[in-house]
């Protein structure tokens, strides 16, 4: 097969605005929201969502530019509208058992706000209640009634206690102070020191026997009396108690009637009913008569404890909730019990726990970017646990890792049910699988997005479609056909072929963008091919800096890349620098040089350690290439070196090793090459030329060399046949190519190429293993076995002279 010179139509597929079937985009009939070329990803995607086990959460993979977060959201927050899906509201409330661990109620959606303020509600109306019943008439007779039984109990103590004191000639005398016993006399007055002095010793005695066994009687009056007014305390406390349940009751019987659903609610509304009971006066109003009842505040009685901390309320929430956490650290997912100061003092309670990404997420969707949680210190092992455990703690980063202990609320943990959707890089997600056994068992679904995809009529209609809906979504200006037209080949140029579309979608969608913004400038109603040029000009304009200071050193000759003449053993070639943002060709002098040895083919870059692995196999390639179609009968007694000319930075790929074998050949069979055509290719050991990577780049980089320093006309560069529907030429070499100021071959095998570079046939091995006369083969082959022969005779006249060494020596 010989070489093919490409026709202009080979080198870029155009699109004709008026195939698409409109005048301007908003005429483009609506479809699906689906990104063209990502069924399979968009299938994934759905079968995660959809697939109930807790275990199938989903990773979607794939470069940033591919806009597989906003595909990701989109498509689950349409999973997420579908019935079925109610996520629950939850609360965290006071543990009236265990004060440290708050306790976390589940009820259905919305019901949370209105359980807080229902409570609210309870509160304060026993303010109000509980007053009134402790003023009313009927509490008022009540209490009198126990205090005038009291009284009149105690009176009783005192009169027997009195007459049994009468009995025994003493009087009774009772003051603040105490009672206390007194002797008497017969007159019934009491008797003096003096006069007790004056009775006999037996007399005095007997008062003395008398007078302990009265005591022993005050004694017993008195415990009486202390458990009389214990019982009335106690009695007064338990009327307390009863009219102060009685008025709980009524509004609390209302809430368990409402919230009669939850066992765990009722259980709780029955703890807070006995609590208010027993702790009743902190709703009774403080004596009138004290101008300061509470010095501090802190004093005041609290009503914190029967608050309702609302930790999620999705009562506004259509479907099941969809949460992206941009910025996924622990606090931010697990959520936080947050700490206030007092007095110079933390102190926390259940009313500052604060929700994570986990609990709005709850019952739904949590989309987070791979990389960021990776990032973030304890957030990934925290999320597996959470995970494996199907449950939300929320605890102390530091002191679950045990950095420090300090004595902290425990909140109750709460059911987790829910979907994680992880995206970012395959790489990421390739190196998770391979060493962590957690990521292989919680994230069994793997959405992986392409970057390109096949071009037919409904995948243009589809890319289209996505362009519409992002104008219509921003306010753009509406897209002439024209405009429509340009998006499309732009996406093939993203591709690098004329038959893919590139699904980098935001690069398209900033391009949109640029060119709306252009079109405003020239006041303009609408985008039109004009304005998406600009854009494009624009973009490259901007992060060209390197590349024109490259073009500007290859043009002064700083770096020498000849584009006239010939040369032997030298050749152009070709590669691509990406820089991220933007990537361009650049021609590089490639060149050999060839001696008598026996060390093969040396690779220059790689003995300064420049090359890569690839661009080390390349090579190696070709000394395999010499022996099989040079060395099939002698050996191969060569050492020839190649070098990138110029080169200080890492050589890398095997694009180059068709333009090394081709300087290869010149260098030995003295034929020259025309240094204004440009190689690139892998080659085979078969021979055969292989396609390689941005063939349309390096094109365009040499072609902006030659044409600044003057097109003759015989330029032009040698490429692989299977890179042709890769081209995506700008119009400025396709229009060089048509007045044939420049030139492009297409060619399968490297005979071929030294054709065209040399100008001389290559030649065809015969059955004897010769080439024919005249062909460049034919030299290379002659110069192999001349310089196996001189290397032959060259071995033997060093073993003869190292002979004759040897016998001088014996002599």
């Amino acid at each position: 097969m010989t070489a093919t010179r490409l026709d202009p139509h080979d080198l870029r597929s155009g699109v004709d605005p008026r195939t698409l079937g409109f005048e301007f985009l908003s005429q483009l009939p609506p479809g699906d929201r689906m990104v063209p070329g990502q069924e399979r990803a968009v299938e994934a995607l759905t079968f995660g969502l959809r697939m109930e086990h807790p275990d199938f959460n989903v990773y979607v993979a794939g470069p940033a530019e591919t806009g597989l977060s906003d595909l990701a959201r989109a498509h689950i927050e349409e999973v997420a509208r579908r019935p079925g899906r109610e996520p629950s509201d939850w609360c965290y409330v006071h543990n009236f058992k265990d004060p440290d661990s708050p306790l976390a109620l589940s009820l259905p959606k919305g019901k949370g706000r209105e359980f807080k303020r229902d409570m609210e509600e309870l509160v304060e109306e026993l303010k109000v209640q509980i007053p009134q019943v402790f003023e009313g008439e009927s509490y008022l007779t009540r209490k009198e009634e126990v205090i005038r039984t009291f009284n009149q109990e105690r009176r009783k103590v005192f009169e027997e206690l009195d007459q049994k004191v009468k009995e025994q000639g003493f009087i009774l005398q009772a003051d603040q102070s105490g009672m206390m016993v007194i002797p008497a006399g017969k007159d019934g007055t009491p008797l003096s020191p003096e006069d007790i002095q004056k009775l006999s010793e037996e007399e005095q005695q007997a008062l003395k026997a008398k007078g302990d066994i009265l005591h022993k009687e005050m004694g017993a009056a008195m415990r009486r009396i202390h458990r009389l007014e214990k019982d009335v305390r106690q009695r007064l406390k338990a009327l307390d108690r009863e009219l102060a349940a009685q008025a709980v009751d009524v509004l609390m019987d209302q809430l368990k009637e409402k919230f009669s659903f939850s066992e765990e609610i009722l259980s709780y509304l029955a703890d807070v009913r006995d609590d208010m009971v027993h702790h009743m006066d902190d709703f009774r109003p403080k004596s009138p008569g004290s101008s300061m009842p509470f010095p501090f505040p802190g004093m005041a009685p609290s009503f914190t404890r029967y608050e309702v901390n609302v930790l999620v309320d999705n009562s506004d929430t259509e479907g099941a909730p969809v949460i992206q956490e941009p910025n996924p650290s622990y606090p931010n997912l697990f959520g936080t019990v947050e700490r206030k100061a007092q007095f110079g003092a933390l102190f926390t309670d259940f009313t500052m726990i604060k929700p994570g990404a986990l609990h709005k997420a709850n019952g739904g969707y949590l989309l987070i970017k791979a990389m960021d949680l990776l990032k973030r210190p304890f957030s990934y092992e925290a999320l597996k646990r959470c995970l494996r455990n199907r449950s939300i703690e929320i605890e102390d980063a530091a002191e679950q890792f045990g950095l420090f202990s300090t004595k902290a609320l425990k909140p109750r943990p709460i059911p987790l049910d829910i979907k994680i959707v992880l995206t970012g890089d395959p790489f990421i997600y390739y190196l998770l699988y391979s060493y962590d056994e957690d990521f292989r068992e919680l994230f069994k679904v793997k959405a992986h997005m392409d970057v390109e995809v096949e071009k037919d009529e409904e995948r243009v209609r589809q890319f289209l479609r996505a362009i519409r809906e992002l104008v219509e979504r921003e306010g753009l200006k509406d897209v002439h056909a024209s405009g429509a037209a340009r998006l499309v080949e732009y996406a093939c140029e993203l591709a690098g072929s004329r038959e893919k579309l590139s699904l980098r979608v935001c690069d398209v969608a900033d391009l949109v963008r640029e060119a709306d913004y252009w079109a405003g400038i020239r006041k303009n109603d609408f985008i039109t091919a004009e304005h998406v040029q600009k854009a494009i000009e624009q973009r490259r304009y901007r992060s060209s800096l390197y590349e024109d200071h490259l073009q500007e050193l290859l043009q002064k000759g700083i770096i020498k890349v000849a584009t006239e003449g010939h040369a032997t053993g030298q050749v152009n070639g070709l590669a691509v620098y990406d820089l991220g943002d933007y990537s361009f060709g650049k021609p590089s002098r490639i060149t050999a040089n060839i001696s008598m040895g026996k060390e093969g083919v040396v690779n220059i870059e790689r003995e300064a350690e420049l090359s890569g692995k690839i661009h080390t196999k390349g090579v190696m390639i070709l000394a395999s290439y010499l022996r099989g179609n040079f060395a099939k009968d002698r050996p191969l007694s060569l050492t020839a070196s190649i070098c990138f000319e110029q080169s200080y930075g890492m050589v890398e790929g095997d694009s180059a090793s068709g333009a090394e074998l081709f300087a290869l050949l010149s260098a030995l069979s003295g034929v020259s090459i025309d240094q204004g055509i440009a190689v690139t290719g892998a080659v085979s050991q078969k021979g055969e030329i292989l396609p390689v990577g941005g063939v349309t780049r390096k094109i365009e980089g040499f072609f902006d060399l030659c044409r600044s320093k003057g097109l003759t006309g015989t330029q032009g560069v040698i490429i692989p046949r299977g890179n042709v529907r890769d081209l995506m030429l700008k119009e400025e070499v396709v229009d060089a190519v048509e007045k044939e100021r420049f030139h492009i071959w297409a060619i399968e095998r490297v005979e071929e190429g030294i054709e065209i570079l040399t100008g001389m046939p290559a030649g065809e091995m015969g059955t004897d293993g010769a080439y024919p006369d005249g062909t460049l083969f034919s030299r290379v082959d002659e110069r192999l076995r001349q310089m196996a022969e001189e290397a032959k005779e060259y071995m033997a006249e060093r073993g003869r002279a190292d002979k004759g060494e040897a016998m001088e020596h014996n002599d």
